[in-house]
């Protein structure tokens, strides 16, 4: 038998495996994560979650996908967090120093805390691709925020109220709109899809068992 441990979702007490993420604990116990997660057919950074661990006052945030639960762990998801969200017409701006004073004035209250980099489940520096941004460094604010996941940890603790994931997201629509060079392979493979060329081999691939695609994506070439 697996070593069962103690965790508390939403105030209630469950008994939950021990090698259980947070994610498959809730699961465990009954939950439907009806805002389905990437993972769960949905989209990823949707897990978000708050937890305690008894006998430890500081409050903790983390993907439920990637992290395991310990005995008497206090757990409560957070199914949205309100982002300061811009809605932008990437053909009507330009990468320059007024875009983002415009649309998200608060990156220029950061107050240097660095409580977004400390709280970023996937470890960015947060705080560093924040002040690109303030500089209007948009290449490297995009390659810096490359991996986020839109979940809205960081801002949940941000005390100057950035929406750090959409000023990440912006910065990115802005270098691959205007600074990125162009990509030749992408444009003709574009092509390709829009001729039909992929048709037979899509719908192919399609049928496979899912195992099987799962270990051709897994098992992928990815280029530098």
């Amino acid at each position: 038998m697996e070593t069962m441990v103690n965790v508390f979702l939403f105030g209630k007490k469950y008994e939950v495996p021990e090698s259980a993420t947070i994610m498959t604990a809730m699961e465990y116990a009954g939950y439907q994560l009806v805002r389905s997660c990437g993972c769960r057919c949905g989209f990823c950074g949707a897990c978000a979650t708050i937890y305690r661990v008894k006998g430890d006052r500081e409050l903790k945030v983390a993907l439920a996908c990637q992290t395991q639960v310990v005995d008497n762990m206090y757990i409560a998801t957070l199914p949205f967090f309100p982002l300061n969200k811009q809605i932008v017409d990437i053909n009507g701006v330009r990468p320059d120093d007024r875009i983002m004073m415009q649309l998200y004035p608060e990156i220029y209250s950061c107050i240097g805390c660095n409580a977004c980099t400390k709280s970023c489940a996937q470890e960015l520096k947060v705080m560093q691709y924040i002040a690109f941004a303030q500089r209007a460094e948009y290449a490297k604010c995009a390659h810096e925020s490359f991996d986020c996941v839109m979940c809205g940890i960081c801002s949940s603790r941000c005390p100057a109220g950035i929406s750090h994931p959409q000023v990440g997201l912006l910065a990115r629509r802005l270098y691959g709109k205007y600074i990125a060079a162009p990509s030749e392979q992408l444009e003709k493979r574009v092509a390709e899809i829009e001729h039909g060329d992929f048709e037979t081999l899509i719908s192919e691939l399609m049928n496979r068992p899912i195992e099987e695609i799962r270990e051709l994506y897994n098992t992928r070439e990815i280029e530098e």
